[in-house]
């Protein structure tokens, strides 16, 4: 891992430093050495507030912006809401890019997301077929916002000369999710077996057909890409961060129960969405920079439980 061009002693924005993205950041910017990071929580900073932005923006003047705060979730979690989903990250973006710019960050790395790719396309996903074709309805307010996210980048890169990069990660997983309904496959379904194991239920319901295949990169390995790009200013248009193979759901639930040590059967309620047939990114620009993930899914996934378990099974 290394922070490139980045100082140590730079000033160092993390928003959203406390959510999954947020604290594998800055885990590993302190591993690196980085000695001036800017750390905010929601209570401390508003990010949907643009004159809290601009007062903190104008006092600290960071130099490098990791742009981690938003809202997300899965499937069940953009089904009920999508209003605040969009609302909340569109102003979140604005405010806080606006602001770098005004105030002369050098650089701004800003994660998108999968699911703004569209439905159904060619596999791996190339970064160029980005707004090439509808995305997944289920997942359309949440990738809206994030669209519009690349879109500003790209926009505020060619008018003002920034240098903030756009990343697709795949999905991200590990110590500090949430692990509740409202959260992504792997840390929901780890929790529900969790439960289950802990009651001696004989089964647990996974959602969907358990077909649909998912690309998933363990939450320190992403920051070490983050990281790296940052410190890469010569870097500037979308880049793909993933792990170069994906996964069924129903293996991927085969596993979580392993890690868990859930025996029970899994049983797929088809009637519930499955989402994007397939999400598999291509992601040789980053491997050509000399990243490459080191976690395999069943060390991760045995992690990430493991950290689940010493937060009292409740995080």
């Amino acid at each position: 891992m290394s922070g490139g061009g980045m100082a140590l002693d730079a000033p160092v924005y993390v928003a959203g430093h406390t959510g999954l993205i947020g604290s594998a950041l800055v885990r590993r910017l302190r591993r690196a050495g980085f000695s001036n990071l800017l750390l905010r929580t929601h209570e401390e900073l508003d990010l949907t507030d643009p004159a809290a932005v601009e007062e903190f923006f104008a006092a600290s003047r960071p130099e490098v912006v990791f742009l981690m705060a938003g809202k997300a979730g899965g499937i069940e979690a953009n089904r009920t809401r999508g209003g605040e989903f969009i609302r909340d990250n569109l102003a979140i973006q604005v405010n806080v890019m606006d602001a770098a710019r005004r105030h002369g960050a050098g650089r701004l790395v800003f994660p998108a997301s999968a699911c703004a790719y569209p439905r159904d396309g060619d596999q791996p996903i190339r970064p160029e077929m980005l707004m090439a074709g509808p995305v997944e309805p289920g997942s359309a307010p949440f990738a809206t916002a994030k669209l519009a996210g690349v879109a500003m980048i790209r926009a505020y890169n060619a008018q003002y000369g920034t240098r903030f990069l756009p990343v697709v990660p795949a999905t991200a997983y590990g110590p500090g999710d949430h692990f509740d309904t409202g959260g992504h496959v792997i840390s929901s379904l780890m929790a529900r077996m969790h439960a289950a194991k802990a009651a001696g239920a004989e089964a647990v319901t996974v959602w969907g057909t358990g077909q649909c295949r998912r690309e998933f990169l363990y939450v320190d390995d992403l920051a070490d890409a983050l990281i790296l790009l940052a410190g890469r200013p010569d870097v500037t248009d979308l880049v793909n961060v993933g792990f170069g193979e994906d996964i069924s759901i129903a293996e991927l639930a085969e596993r979580i129960a392993s890690a868990v040590g859930f025996a029970g059967r899994l049983e797929f309620d088809t009637s519930r969405p499955d989402g994007m047939p397939r999400r598999l990114l291509d992601s040789a620009a980053i491997r050509r920079l000399g990243w490459a993930p080191r976690t395999p899914l069943d060390d991760g996934l045995a992690a990430t439980y493991r950290w689940y378990v010493e937060q009292g099974g409740r995080a």
